[in-house]
């Protein structure tokens, strides 16, 4: 199931469900959803299963420079 993966990798990275969502399936309820038992599509799965194979915590995507960042309810500023 893809959302043991999903929690995982929330605690893994510290990282609020809403962003991931944002920024894996472009949908800041993603995660919600898959808490209340939603089934991905196979192609939605595989491409959130390759955005978490890619993802680097050190690259912070273009868009989201110049933002505030939110993680774990607690607000940075991206530098």
């Amino acid at each position: 199931m893809l959302i043991r993966f999903v929690e995982k990798f929330l605690r893994e990275h510290n990282m609020a469900a809403t962003k991931f969502g944002r920024l894996a399936a472009h949908d800041p309820r993603f995660v919600l959803d898959l808490r209340m038992g939603r089934i991905p599509r196979p192609h939605t799965e595989a491409r959130v299963r390759r955005w978490m194979d890619a993802y680097s915590p050190d690259a912070i995507p273009a868009a989201f420079a110049d933002r505030a960042l939110e993680i774990k309810g607690y607000t940075h500023h991206a530098r």
